[in-house]
């Protein structure tokens, strides 16, 4: 017995020291990671991200995308009873049916990227947009590649296959497509990480290409605000922002463009004919209309400079207000009086 009454000793120590070790490499993944300077260290439960329920509308995006497809993959059939808008419906899906080209996907995957963008949500970002359009015009983009392979087969000797070796298949595609745009939200919420530390708050981003870094010292905080929507108390995050002197934290903004805003090549000239006067009428009003985006005046927190819709926000809040206290100007004012006072008696 007395022989092996080492081994539990030494397995505590070996057990002590790989805990060591690890919290020493977590030290020094965060030291690198938002580039804190010598003695500086993130404080416990300092480190937060936007929660994943902050991005719901992007995630609903994606699955009304694989909505879409699903619908057009097996286009319910109108009986003759039925009632005006399954008709309308029916003939719309039909529209994309067969070898024609797929205008009633079109058409509704359009209409919907036209919503969106002209309801200024969080969702109506210019990327956002910029995907569902790519989503709308992607069958098209298939069954024209096919229909230019078809045409160069009747002049040419040799069999030319489409560029595209595969047909559009809402279902798969539709898959494709909702997961592509749920990894990317997924990503992006992932790439804002926020940070108090014992000397600073910092915001860091890194997505894609796209990289930013601000630290903001106790003593320059001014207020600290908490935002609460309804859909934020429901799901128990909330947005916690920093003013300074300088205003960082907010985002003032007026999103919008007016329904006249003219587009390039559109601004009519002394000489040109009555054709092209029309011409140029007709283009500028397609124009506003596809470009129409609800105008809002707002107040909008940023997430590269606050604490974007995140969880345990109560901690974050009475962290800042601890650290800004302890650093402020009056607080120190206060410690060098109560050192001399200290010191005289």
């Amino acid at each position: 017995m007395s022989q092996d009454s080492p081994a539990p000793e030494k397995d505590e120590k070996t057990e002590a020291t790989t805990l060591e070790s690890s919290e020493d490499a977590r030290i020094e993944a965060q030291n690198k990671k938002y580039r804190l300077i010598s003695g500086e260290t993130v404080l416990e439960n300092g480190e937060a991200r936007p929660s994943t329920l902050a991005f719901l509308g992007m995630y609903f995006i994606g699955l009304l995308v694989f909505g879409v497809h699903i619908l057009f993959s097996n286009p319910p059939e109108a009986s003759g009873n039925a009632s005006f808008g399954v008709k309308l419906l029916s003939t719309i899906l039909e529209l994309s049916s067969g070898e024609d080209l797929p205008i009633g996907f079109v058409v509704v995957m359009g209409g919907i990227t036209w919503l969106n963008r002209m309801l200024n949500l969080s969702t109506s970002g210019r990327w956002t947009t910029i995907a569902l359009l790519a989503i709308t015009l992607a069958p098209v983009v298939v069954q024209i590649d096919q229909l230019v392979a078809t045409i160069a087969n009747l002049f040419l000797a040799e069999n030319m296959e489409p560029f595209i070796p595969i047909d559009y298949s809402y279902f798969w595609f539709g898959i494709v497509f909702t997961l592509g745009f749920w990894g990317a939200t997924w990503f992006y919420q992932r790439s804002f990480s926020y940070a108090v530390t014992t000397n600073a708050v910092i915001f860091q981003h890194s997505f894609m290409l796209s990289r930013s870094h601000r630290s903001i010292l106790f003593d320059r905080i001014s207020e600290v605000m908490v935002e609460r929507t309804p859909m934020g108390t429901m799901l128990g995050y909330a947005t916690v922002t920093i003013m300074t002197d300088s205003g960082i934290g907010l985002v003032d903004e007026t999103v919008g463009i007016s329904a006249g805003s003219a587009a390039g090549g559109s601004t009519e000239k002394a000489g040109d004919s009555s054709a092209t006067k029309v011409r140029k009428s007709l283009f500028k009003r397609v124009f506003a209309f596809l470009s129409y985006q609800r105008t809002s005046r707002r107040v909008d927190p940023d997430p590269k400079h606050c604490f974007y819709k995140i969880r345990k926000w109560d901690n974050v809040k009475l962290m800042l207000n601890e650290m800004h206290k302890k650093h402020s100007s009056s607080n120190l004012l206060e410690d060098l009086k109560s050192a001399i006072t200290n010191e005289d008696a």
